[in-house]
């Protein structure tokens, strides 16, 4: 037996718990619209707010490695061969190699740094 509480009958309720209380299409567009438009502001909000620096976001962590590995293998091997190089033409053997070595071990470095985005000059504000 249906009772007081039977929906069976097909109507739906709306919002407000009347049945026929559903909103029109021009209704629904008119928010929707609405959504769209607050939406938009957020996200203009927050591409504000994010912080400007290198897109990183492309490079997968190992490309970075390789490449910093690289960086600072190559700074070596290049001080290295000058060095080497100097003594040759020179004939001074260990200090040229020993010196260049140093000075490629520190262009490494650098160069480590400036590819990783760490090597930027910081200066003070107002200048």
């Amino acid at each position: 037996m249906p009772g007081p509480e039977d929906t069976s009958t097909g109507g739906s309720h709306g919002p407000g718990g009347a049945e026929g209380a559903r909103p029109s299409d021009t209704e629904l567009s008119a928010r929707l619209e609405r959504l769209d438009s607050s939406l938009g502001q957020v996200r203009a909000k927050a591409e504000v707010a994010a912080p400007k620096g290198p897109d990183t976001s492309s490079k997968s962590g190992v490309a970075l490695a390789f490449r910093l590995g690289a960086e600072f293998v190559s700074g070596v091997l290049v001080g290295s061969l000058i060095g080497y190089g100097v003594d040759y033409l020179f004939s001074i053997t260990p200090f040229g190699l020993i010196v260049f070595t140093l000075l490629g071990f520190a262009a490494g470095v650098l160069n480590m740094l400036r590819a990783s985005g760490e090597g930027r000059k910081k200066t003070p504000h107002g200048s």
